[in-house]
């Protein structure tokens, strides 16, 4: 293996990569191989001297292709997953070749100031404090541990109490109440932080999935003492969004902690035709968010911040001896839990700037005017009923008449061999539900169109 093993072994990913891209807005959006193929094609014993790298590369191209799901499809509108926009996608090749630790300045001194400067433009799109701390996560799970993490700082240090330092045994008990439909991440991030999903007060929420502000304030009443309260912008099935005034407005009466987990609505507060979903949003404590779902900056990107930034430094911060710190610059370890990282600034800088503020906006709103499309074209000859408000970029459907999941499972088995478009299902207040989620820059019209029918044909089959 030598130097020039880079130049030949790029060329062969680069041009892979783009013979998939290219034929991305027609490839068939499901996989094209069982997980037996796939394994007859990929399992092999290790070999027991290197390969060129040129063939491997080739090699892993041929074989893992067939697996690949089109997640950048056009078409593909399950689990509010994005694409890659040119410049981000095309930033993240630069920042596996330089291979830059995001965490620390001296070890990528351009990776930190990328970090520094795409945070502050998000801050300032979402309109969010700019004194706030922030950082870039892997994604929504981690943001929302950075976040909840940084309130359990706050509300414990508020009763002398040291949590960093002393742990939980002990500690006065921090209640942590949470909407009716809060997304399954809130409850890993309080498992991980010693805080207990079983422990979790459950706030009622109305009809559309939003937190009832009566009965969070009924709640913070029973009891005295520190509690972090998680709301939502953009629920995963409905994506309807919390009264945020009236919560931070409680939570600031009880002294509690307001967190926001905002994984796909959070990039609403950038559009001005939105603003009343967010309204009150920056009184809250702490937001989270991905870059990796609307923003379409290729996988891994989330990002958290946090009013204060000493609760989060406090919260997330490492220190050691060893570890070289620059006295003007930005570490990025003093405000997420990963250490060891990717350079994930670069593709984020690339994306706010190819799209600038306008190009933001245009994004959000196209894509909430494709979701309310789409709601058109499914209930218009009655065989699909919707069961949401279309907000933003959520669209909720269910068969009238479907007491249970079979039919429903079968039509979305249906339309993911098909390839047409691919979705995925939930259950709503009870009622199994086909959920459709809009987020890729390069869905049209006629790609609503298209999907549309290949959902109507697959209703019409599995109920004929």
């Amino acid at each position: 293996m030598s130097a020039n093993g880079y130049e030949r072994a790029l060329e062969v990913a680069s041009r892979r990569a783009q013979e998939y891209l290219t034929e991305l807005p027609e490839r068939p959006v499901r996989e094209r191989e069982s997980v037996e193929e796939l394994r007859d094609r990929l399992n092999r014993d290790l070999p027991e001297t290197g390969e060129d790298p040129v063939a491997v590369v080739e090699a892993l191209a041929d074989s893992a292709e067939p697996g690949v799901i089109a997640t950048g499809s056009p078409r593909y509108f399950g689990f509010v997953i994005g694409g890659a926009l040119p410049a981000a996608l095309s930033a993240d090749w630069l920042a596996a070749a330089w291979d830059q630790v995001g965490s620390l300045y001296v070890c990528g001194p351009s990776a930190s100031v990328a970090e520094e400067v795409s945070g502050r433009w998000v801050l300032e799109l979402l309109g969010l404090p700019p004194s706030a701390g922030f950082g870039l996560t892997t994604g929504g799970t981690m943001a929302n541990f950075a976040g909840i993490a940084a309130g359990r700082h706050a509300v414990l240090e508020r009763e002398g109490w040291d949590v960093e330092a002393r742990g939980l045994h002990g500690a006065p008990e921090v209640r942590v109440l949470v909407g009716e439909h809060a997304h399954a991440t809130i409850a890993v991030a309080l498992r991980m932080l010693g805080l207990g999903a079983e422990n979790a007060i459950t706030v009622a929420a109305d009809e559309r999935g939003r937190m009832i502000p009566s009965e969070l304030a009924a709640e913070l009443d029973r009891s005295e003492g520190p509690a972090i309260v998680c709301a939502q912008a953009g629920e995963v099935n409905t994506g309807c969004f919390d009264p945020f005034d009236e919560l931070a407005e409680i939570c600031a009466r009880h002294g509690a902690w307001l967190h926001v987990d905002g994984a796909v609505g959070l990039w609403a507060a950038a559009s001005p035709r939105l603003a009343d979903l967010t309204h009150g949003l920056a009184r809250a404590d702490s937001w989270s968010t991905d870059s990796h779902k609307w923003l379409n900056v290729p996988y891994d990107s989330g990002f958290i911040a946090v009013a204060d930034p000493a609760a989060l430094r406090a919260a997330m911060g490492v220190s050691a001896a060893y570890l070289t710190r620059a006295d003007d610059a930005r570490d990025g370890y003093d405000f997420v839990p990963e250490s060891s990282r990717r350079a994930r600034g670069f593709a984020l800088y690339a994306a706010l700037r190819s799209l600038g503020r306008q190009g933001v906006v245009a994004l959000i709103e196209r894509c909430c005017e494709l979701a309310r499309r789409m709601a058109d074209e499914l209930t218009a000859d009655g065989s699909l009923e919707l069961l949401n408000e279309v907000v933003i970029n959520q669209v909720l459907v269910a068969i009238p008449g479907a007491a249970d999941d079979a039919v429903t499972t079968d039509v979305i088995e249906r339309i993911q061999r098909d390839g047409t478009c691919w979705l995925s299902g939930t259950t709503w207040r009870g009622r199994p539900a086909i959920r459709v989620s809009f987020s890729n820059w390069l869905t049209t019209e006629d790609d609503v169109r298209r999907s549309a029918a290949a959902i109507r044909a697959a209703v019409a089959e599995a109920t004929a």
